[in-house]
Parts: C-alpha cells; sequence; structure tokens
C-alpha cells in the first residue's frame, strides 16, 4: 500500500492526518493501521504540540477492508487484533500531545475507536457512528467497548453495539461521545482553530492531563489524588510553568514554548 493511504503534514506545531483511502470510504488494511500508529509517533518526534486527525473524502473511516483482506476465515482474528489494532488504540490514549479529532463523515466499526480516540472530537452534521460488529458476527475492537462505554454509559453502548444502528451526530452529542458538532463547511476550520490553540498551550502539562483525565475514569479518589500530586510536581518544574506565573504576573499574555 503507498505510504498515501495516510496523508501527513505538519504546519505551526500541529500535525495533520488524513485517512487517504477516499475510493473505500478510508477503510483500513493492517498495513494502514500501523501507519496511522507510525504517523502519530512520527508528529511527536518531528515535535508537533497537537495532531489533528481527520478523513479524505466523504467518510473518515468505514472500518475494516473486508473485501481487501489478505488473511483468510480460518485466521483467529484477535491476531489482527494484538497486532495492529490494540497497538494502534494504546498509542492514541498514551500519546504525549493531545488530539483533535473532525469526524467528517461515517466512522463505523474500528473507526469508531479511532475517532473517539481523539480528546476533543468535532463532527459534521451529516455524520455517522456505527457499530456494526453484530451485523457480521463479530463484536468491537479497537477500544470502541471501552470509550463507548466511559462516554455514553453502560446502556448506550449496549444499545450501539447490539443492534448495530448509526448513531447521529446530534445523538452522539447528546450520549457524550463527542464534544461538537458543526455544520458539515465549518467542520475543518473549527478543528483546526481548535488544534492550533491546542498547540500554543503548555504542551507537557496538556500530556499529563489526557493522562490524568484516563486514569481518573478507573482510579479512586485518593489514587487520583495521588497522580494529581505526581503529575503536579513534573509540571511545576518546566519552563512553561515559569512562563505562565511571568505572563500572569506581568500582564501580558504567555507565550509557551511546550518546554
Amino acid at each position: 500500500m503507498s505510504e498515501q493511504s495516510v496523508r501527513y503534514e505538519l504546519d505551526h506545531g500541529v500535525a495533520t492526518l488524513r485517512l487517504n483511502r477516499p475510493d473505500r470510504l478510508n477503510a483500513v488494511t493492517f498495513e494502514m493501521l500501523d501507519l496511522i500508529r507510525a504517523s502519530l509517533l512520527r508528529a511527536v518526534r518531528d515535535g508537533a504540540r497537537a495532531v489533528l486527525l481527520t478523513g479524505e473524502g466523504r467518510a473518515f473511516c468505514s472500518g475494516a477492508d473486508l473485501a481487501g483482506r489478505s488473511d483468510g476465515p480460518e485466521t483467529d482474528p484477535a491476531d489482527s487484533l494484538e497486532y495492529h489494532y490494540n497497538p494502534l488504540a494504546e498509542t492514541l490514549s498514551k500519546l504525549p500531545i493531545p488530539i483533535v479529532t473532525a469526524i467528517n463523515g461515517p466512522a463505523a466499526g474500528a473507526g469508531v475507536g479511532i475517532a473517539l480516540g481523539g480528546d476533543i472530537i468535532v463532527m459534521a452534521k451529516s455524520a455517522y457512528l456505527l457499530l456494526a460488529f453484530s451485523n457480521i458476527g463479530l463484536v468491537p475492537d479497537c477500544g470502541a467497548t471501552w470509550l463507548v462505554a466511559k462516554s455514553a454509559g453502560r446502556a448506550k453502548a449496549l444499545e450501539m453495539a447490539l443492534l448495530g444502528d448509526k448513531m447521529s451526530a446530534d445523538d452522539a452529542l447528546n450520549a457524550g461521545l463527542v464534544a461538537r458538532v458543526v455544520e458539515d463547511d465549518a467542520l475543518l476550520p473549527t478543528a483546526q482553530a481548535l488544534a492550533q490553540r491546542l498547540a500554543a498551550k503548555p504542551t507537557i502539562a496538556l500530556g499529563l492531563i489526557r493522562a490524568q483525565i484516563k486514569g481518573a475514569l478507573n482510579n479512586t479518589l485518593s489514587e487520583t489524588l495521588s497522580v494529581e500530586a505526581s503529575h503536579q510536581r513534573i509540571a511545576g518544574r518546566t519552563a512553561d510553568f515559569r512562563e505562565g506565573v511571568a505572563a500572569f504576573l506581568q500582564k501580558r499574555a504567555p507565550e509557551f514554548k511546550g518546554r
């Protein structure tokens, strides 16, 4: 597969990743999953301070490319999760920089896990989410089980996964799965503006916040308080913290460098 199946661009601290198989509604293969993960890690190496993840064409991601599978029906599906889907889900979760997801069209199957793996999720009004696994005799993957259950709760997660019906953008917003719903033509400008705002913030602190919120979903209050203290110790030693205090005292806008 051409490297162009994921387009990568870095501009003013924002790494934009576009899933780029529009003729297949950005359906993912194993190689493409690995390339998405590699592109996320590349963004960190390149010094990006935020990621914008979206799809090319009329879909965000239609899930696994079942027509283009190179494995046979006798292959254990768990192997593909262990070696391709799960590493991507873990990378989305653990990336030390924030991710803005722009859901420009249908997000189905694994596309739901990829889309909801972002931090601030903006959804086009015409887009929808679809956990269609039960329609082909499989179960949700790529972290969708955890992401939907933690965000929308048990009842909505079971409804989505058991029935396999489409969820509209407005319903996704009401369920707490996405942060904003905007008109289709406003999607990219809105997501780009959010990514640029994040890229101008204290990067180390944002990475710690990502980890802190994730932990708070499972930890007790006492455990969370301990994590907060540990993270505050790290953040308090950064140059960005010193700049933030100086800017506050001098009554000016801070100029964070991500250090």
